[in-house]
C-alpha cells in the first residue's frame, strides 16, 4: 500500500505553521486542505481533547458563519494526533492566501467568552468534553507565534 500524502511530510522538521496538505480536483471543482499545525509534532505535548473539542465548535461556528467562506467551507476539524486542525475549503487556494481568515479565526477564538455554541447534549456526542480557556490560551498562543509572525518557511512544508 502507498502511504498517504499526510504522512510523507517528515514531522521531525514540522512547526506550527499554516500549510497546504494537499489539493483535490473533483470534476472541475478544487478542495484545498490545509494543515493548521498548532504545536511542534513529537516534541511538545499534544492538545488535550477538551480543547481540542472546544477549537473545532468555534472554528466551525465562525467559519460557517463567515461573511466570505461559509459557502466554501467544506470541513474543519481536528487531526488524530491532536497537533493541529484541517480546513478543507472550495477553490484553489495557497497558505498565504488564508491568513488573514485564520488570524480573524484565532482572534475570535482568542476573545471567546461565554457558552461555547454546540455544547449541550441535544447538540453533540461529547458535550461535557470541553475546555474554554485552554481553547482560548491556545489560539492565542498560535496567533502570537505563528500567524502574526508568519514567514515563507512556515507556509510551506519543510523538505
Amino acid at each position: 500500500m502507498k502511504k498517504i500524502a499526510s504522512f510523507t511530510i517528515d514531522h521531525i522538521k514540522l512547526e506550527p505553521g499554516l500549510y497546504v496538505s494537499r489539493k483535490d480536483h473533483i470534476g472541475a471543482e478544487t478542495v484545498t486542505t490545509f494543515d493548521i499545525r498548532i504545536t511542534n509534532p513529537n516534541e511538545e505535548p499534544v492538545m488535550n481533547t477538551a480543547e481540542v473539542h472546544t477549537i473545532e465548535h468555534l472554528g466551525a461556528t465562525f467559519l460557517r458563519n463567515h461573511k466570505d467562506y461559509d459557502e466554501k467551507t467544506v470541513y474543519f476539524g481536528p487531526m488524530g494526533c491532536r497537533t493541529g486542525f484541517y480546513l478543507l475549503l472550495a477553490g484553489d487556494y495557497e497558505s498565504k492566501d488564508i491568513t488573514g481568515l485564520m488570524t480573524e479565526m484565532f482572534e475570535f477564538i482568542r476573545d471567546f467568552d461565554g457558552e461555547v455554541p454546540g455544547a449541550a447534549a441535544k447538540d453533540c456526542g461529547n458535550y461535557l468534553d470541553m475546555n474554554l480557556s485552554m481553547a482560548n490560551y491556545y489560539a492565542k498562543r498560535y496567533l502570537e507565534n505563528v500567524l502574526y509572525v508568519i514567514d515563507e518557511a512556515h507556509l510551506v512544508y519543510p523538505e
